[in-house]
């Protein structure tokens, strides 16, 4: 677990002033986790205390400390938490540009560097599963492709998550309509059942995926995740600070394949945090490459917009008639655009772009670290 101290944060004569043993609780959920509050989110770490507190019977931060830290139960406690600080929001089929890519560009490129193996086997890792729709989406996919590409080769999903009920959740594999609502009809007939109104996964998906609890801090458990080809890690990140996410990544770095391949949420970026990897541009997104892949083409102006615009649209904001600049500012802070995809479109299309951002940003959010501009 981690043992360094939490990053020191500038004095905000603005905020209100934290009780003492908040500040504590934030540090020890920092120190098992990775996972840091900054001051202005402490407003939502004192309500997540008080939902637990409520449940316990407590009516004192320091009373709940001790909870955390000297009664016995004090680990079922911390796990109760980060259940409370850790919900994600998800959804069958969610990231269409990465699903397409995987299939016509990645899934291609493993099978063929896998080919002559003895063993015609794809293993991928769902780090940070959430209430399990992601792997089971991939489960699917992949099952779509054992007629065609995947023909003879076989293939499991390990699927982890650090929130103890969104395991769970995942695990009993029954989703309602929100989750459901881009599975087309084949789909759902060939790979799902209907109970009571909702869709429970099937057999013939639910048995290539494993669900267990995992916190990506954990050194000893993250190095036995091994002899993985792709890793989806999707909108995890943000809630690490920088030296979290730098330990995390060198994890995924070293459990990665030779050709093994990272996928990160939209608004993360490996930019000043570790580079061992290289961004590879792919079809309306990006990912992350370990070892040698084909080589990319620089990345041209056309394609930048046509990319922008393209996540503009999905994601409803309307392209700035004066120009791109705005926009590629405008799709950073909304999360409609990969940041590492912005980067290279803001030095292509004028080193101004790059200012403006980091102006704006600074001006919003001036505790925000995760990010780093040049």
């Amino acid at each position: 677990m981690i043992s360094s101290a939490a990053p020191a944060q500038a004095p905000d004569s603005s905020s209100f002033a934290p009780n003492p043993h908040l500040l504590r609780i934030r540090d020890l959920v920092y120190q098992v986790a990775g996972i840091f509050h900054p001051d202005h989110k402490l407003r939502f770490l004192e309500d997540r205390c008080g939902r637990r507190m409520k449940e316990l019977g407590l009516t004192g931060l320091r009373d709940y400390l001790d909870c955390l830290t000297v009664r016995p139960n004090h680990k079922a406690e911390l796990v109760a938490l980060l259940n409370e600080t850790t919900v994600g929001e998800t959804y069958f089929f969610r990231n269409e540009p990465q699903l397409d890519a995987l299939r016509k560009i990645i899934l291609p490129r493993i099978v063929e560097a896998k080919s002559k193996l003895p063993l015609r086997h794809i293993k991928i890792w769902s780090a940070g599963c959430s209430t399990g729709e992601e792997p089971y989406t991939l489960a699917v996919l992949l099952l779509e492709e054992s007629k065609g590409l995947l023909e003879g080769w076989s293939f499991d999903i390990q699927a982890t998550d650090l929130n103890e009920r969104s395991v769970a959740y995942a695990s009993r594999g029954v989703y309602g309509e929100y989750s459901t609502r881009n599975i087309t009809p084949q789909i759902r007939e060939k790979y799902f059942v209907e109970e009571r109104g909702e869709l429970s996964v099937g057999t013939l998906a639910r048995t290539r995926v494993t669900i267990q609890r995992l916190n990506l801090l954990d050194d000893s458990r993250m190095t036995f995740m091994k002899g993985i080809d792709i890793i989806f890690c999707c909108n995890v990140l943000i809630y690490f600070d920088t030296a979290s996410k730098g330990r995390v990544i060198q994890h995924f770095h070293n459990n990665l394949l030779p050709h093994g391949y990272l996928f990160l949420g939209h608004a993360e970026s490996l930019f000043g945090i570790n580079d061992a990897f290289h961004l590879i541009h792919l079809p309306s997104t990006t990912a992350y490459g370990k070892g040698d892949h084909p080589q990319e083409k620089p990345i041209t102006g056309n394609q930048i917009e046509r990319v922008v615009k393209a996540r503009a649209k999905a994601v409803g904001i309307v392209i700035s008639p004066h120009g791109m600049r705005a926009s590629f500012i405008t799709l950073a802070f909304e999360g409609g655009a990969d940041l590492a995809l912005v980067q290279d479109a803001a030095r292509h299309k004028d080193p101004r772009t790059t200012r403006r951002y980091q102006k704006r940003r600074n001006s919003l959010h001036k505790n925000a670290v995760d990010f780093v501009w040049i």
